[in-house]
C-alpha cells in the first residue's frame, strides 16, 4: 500500500498542509486571545486535544505487534548463520559499529547545541497537564530512574507476555533477537511455516500503521494547534533548532563518516561510490522509504558498483530492516531534544540507554515512511520523557524521515561495499530471493 497518497495530494503534502494549519490557528490564538481564554481552554482540551491522542495511541497500540514481528523477520532473513560465515559476521559486526557512531553523533551535537533548552518550565509543565491523560497507562510505566547494572538485568523479560502487557519494549525487543536466532539455528519445515506466520503478522501490522498514518495530518494540524497555542513562537524557534541539529549530524555522517569507511575499510574511492549511487539516493529522498529503494539499490550495486551479486543481495535486503543509521541517529536525537525541551535532566548512563536502544530500535523500525515514529515514543517511555511529547516533531517528521531514508539506503550500501571486499559470490546462500528491479530510468 503506498503510504504516500491520500485522495489526490501526497501525504505529505497534507501532512504539511495540517501542520501550516494548526500552527498558524494556534499561534493565531495566543498572539490575539491568549491560551487562557475559557473557548480556548474548551476547543483544546475536547476537540483538537482528543483528536491527537487518539493518533499517538493507535501508533502505541501497534508497537509491540510491529517491533517484534520486523525484528524476528529481520534476523530469521539471514539465512544459516553457519553457511554466511564471514559475511554474516562482517555485516552484524559493521551494523552494530556504523550505527553506533551514528547514535554518538546525533548525543553530542544535541548536548553542544541544545536544541530544545529555552522553554519557559511553566508553560511545559502545562502541555504535560494537557497532554497527560492520552498516554496516562504507557507513562505510568515508564522507569523512575535507570541504573546501568539494573538496565542489563531487566533485558531479560522472566515473562515476556508480562513485559509485553506493560509496555516494557525493551525486553521484548530482546526476546525477539533470541526468538530470530532460534528461527536460523532450528532450520525446519515447522520452522518456516512459523516464520511465514510471523511474517504474516507483520505485513497485517504494516497495513494498519499505513491507516494510522493516514490519520497523520488531521492530527498534526490538531496537535500543533495545542502546542502553538500554548507556547507561541518560542515553538517554532525550537522546532527550527531541532531541524537543524538533525539535519547537520545527518550530512556529518553522510560526508564524513561513510567516505572514511568506504575508502578505509571498502578500498573504494568516495567519489567513484557517490557517483555510482545517485539514483538510490534520489529514490530514497523521493519516497522516504528503504523499502521501496531496495530494488534501485540492488541494480547500483551490481551494475555501478560492480559488487558480487549474492553479497550485495543479501547485505541490501537485511540492510533496509536491520542497517538504519540514519533511522538510529534520528530516534537519539528526537529524545534528547525532547527530554531538553520539557526539562527532563538525563544523567550519562541514561544517554547510553539511548544509545543502547537506538542502535537496536534501528534493527527493528520498519522501512516505511514515518516507521520509527512508534520506536520514539516507547524509547521516550524507558527514559522518563513525556511520551505525548512526541506531538511536537509531527509536523517537521516528513522532511526529517526524507533525510534519514537517504541515509540509511546509502548506509545499507556502503555496508556492502565493505563486506564485498575479498569475498566471492560462493559466501552467500543462493536461497535469498532478488527482488525485480524496475528498468533503468
Amino acid at each position: 500500500m503506498d503510504t504516500t497518497k491520500r485522495g489526490k495530494l501526497p501525504l505529505h503534502w497534507l501532512m504539511l498542509i495540517g501542520f501550516v494549519v494548526g500552527l498558524g490557528g494556534g499561534l493565531f490564538v495566543n498572539l490575539t486571545v491568549g491560551a487562557d481564554t475559557g473557548w480556548v481552554q474548551w476547543v483544546t482540551s475536547n476537540i483538537t486535544g482528543p483528536a491527537g491522542q487518539i493518533f499517538l495511541r493507535l501508533l502505541f497500540m501497534l508497537v509491540i505487534p510491529l517491533l517484534f514481528s520486523a525484528l524476528v523477520v529481520g534476523v530469521a532473513e539471514m539465512g544459516d548463520l553457519k553457511a554466511l560465515g564471514r559475511a554474516g559476521t562482517k555485516t552484524l559486526m559493521l551494523t552494530v559499529v556504523v550505527s553506533s557512531i551514528a547514535v554518538l553523533i546525533g548525543i553530542v551535537m544535541v548536548n553542544v547545541f541544545r536544541p530544545g533548552d529555552g522553554v519557559d518550565p511553566i508553560l511545559a509543565q502545562a502541555l504535560l497537564e494537557d497532554g497527560a491523560a492520552g498516554a496516562a497507562n504507557i507513562v505510568g510505566n515508564a522507569p523512575k530512574s535507570v541504573e546501568l547494572g539494573q538496565f542489563f538485568l531487566d533485558l531479560i523479560p522472566s515473562n515476556v507476555f508480562t513485559a509485553a502487557s506493560q509496555n516494557q519494549i525493551l525486553p521484548v525487543m530482546v526476546f525477539a533477537l533470541l526468538f530470530g536466532i532460534g528461527l536460523v539455528m532450528a532450520k525446519s519445515r515447522s520452522t518456516d511455516r512459523l516464520q511465514e506466520v510471523i511474517e504474516g503478522i507483520f505485513e497485517v501490522t504494516m497495513k494498519l500503521i499505513n491507516l494510522v498514518i493516514k490519520l497523520a495530518p488531521i492530527a498534526i494540524a490538531c496537535l500543533m494547534f495545542n502546542l502553538a497555542a500554548l507556547f507561541g513562537w518560542d515553538l517554532l524557534v525550537r522546532l527550527a533548532a531541532y531541524v537543524a541539529v538533525a539535519v547537520g549530524a545527518m550530512l556529518i555522517h553522510m560526508f564524513v563518516v561513510y567516505p572514511i569507511i568506504v575508502w578505509g575499510l571498502g578500498g573504494m574511492s568516495p567519489v567513484k561510490f557517490f557517483s555510482a549511487i545517485r539514483e538510490p539516493m534520489v529514490v530514497a529522498f523521493s519516497t522516504a522509504s528503504s523499502n521501496a529503494s531496495l530494488p534501485v539499490a540492488l541494480r547500483a550495486a551490481e551494475f555501478e558498483l560492480k559488487l558480487p551479486r549474492k553479497i550485495a543481495r543479501f547485505v541490501l535486503t537485511v540492510g533496509a530492516t536491520a542497517n538504519q543509521n540514519g533511522t538510529a541517529l534520528f530516534e537519539g536525537v528526537t529524545v534528547l531534544f525532547l527530554a531538553q525541551f520539557f526539562g527532563v535532566d538525563l544523567t550519562i548512563t541514561q544517554q547510553i540507554v539511548v544509545m543502547l536502544v537506538c542502535i537496536l530500535g534501528g534493527i527493528g523500525t520498519a522501512g516505511v515512511p514515518a516507521g520509527s515514529l512508534p520506536v520514539v515514543a516507547m524509547i521516550l517511555v524507558m527514559v522518563g520523557v513525556p511520551a505525548e511529547g512526541i506531538g511536537l516533531i509531527l509536523g517537521v517528521d516528513r522532511f526529517l524521515d526524507m533525510c534519514r531514508t537517504t541515509l540509511n539506503v546509502t548506509g545499507d550500501l556502503v555496508l556492502a561495499t565493505v563486506v564485498s571486499r575479498g569475498e566471492t559470490d560462493d559466501i552467500v546462500p543462493d536461497d535469498l530471493p532478488m527482488p525485480v528491479a524496475p528498468p533503468p530510468y
